[in-house]
């Protein structure tokens, strides 16, 4: 492993390289591309925080057209590890002119499908042009709605993973490839 952390000890194996990672937002950004490219509306990456703030920072520098960003914090997760279910917006997006853009709501992780699923409705009940989703991993075996992004970069089997934005604990989010967490580590 060329990069190290202290962290890298918590980690049973490499999930996704960042080498990986390279390939995965370069085609997913070329997906992009082609698709908005003659839109005629302007394109918004809407990241969801905390996760997925390395993955679109990532994103948005691989995209070729002119991109704009903005954030919400959503929570779907209590204090454990598994969702609750319910969806609670923490930070919402204030623009007045989402019926000017076509947003792609850029996730970390999609476990249950219910946030993503939510948020969608939610934007184009506001008014947006049209509404995406981006996500870097999907698990559909937690499925608990029907739901399907947009632009996926892997499927993943029902592991804990961290990495690249996504913690336990507000831990590991900086480190540069996709890990599975070791399960001392969560359910001491």
């Amino acid at each position: 492993m060329v990069h190290s952390s202290l962290l890298d000890h918590d980690i049973e194996r490499i999930l996704v390289s960042p080498e990986e990672i390279d390939r995965i937002t370069t085609e997913i950004a070329a997906q992009i591309d082609d698709d908005f490219r003659d839109s005629g509306k302007r394109l918004l990456l809407l990241c969801i925080l905390k996760g997925s703030v390395v993955f679109m920072g990532d994103l948005m520098k691989k995209i070729s057209i002119p991109v704009e960003i903005d954030f919400m914090k959503v929570s779907s997760y209590g204090k454990s590890t598994s969702t609750s279910g319910r969806i609670n917006i923490l930070l919402d997006l204030q623009r007045k002119d989402l019926s000017e853009l076509d947003i792609v709501i850029v996730e970390d992780i999609i476990d249950s499908g219910r946030t993503l699923s939510y948020l969608v409705e939610y934007l184009k009940l506001g008014g947006a042009h049209s509404v995406k989703t981006c996500t870097m991993l999907d698990k559909p075996s937690r499925r608990q709605v029907e739901f399907y992004p947009d632009y996926r970069g892997l499927e993943i089997p029902d592991e804990f993973v961290v990495g690249y934005g996504l913690d336990y604990a507000e831990q590991y989010r900086a480190l540069p490839y996709i890990g599975i967490l070791k399960p001392e580590v969560y359910t001491k």
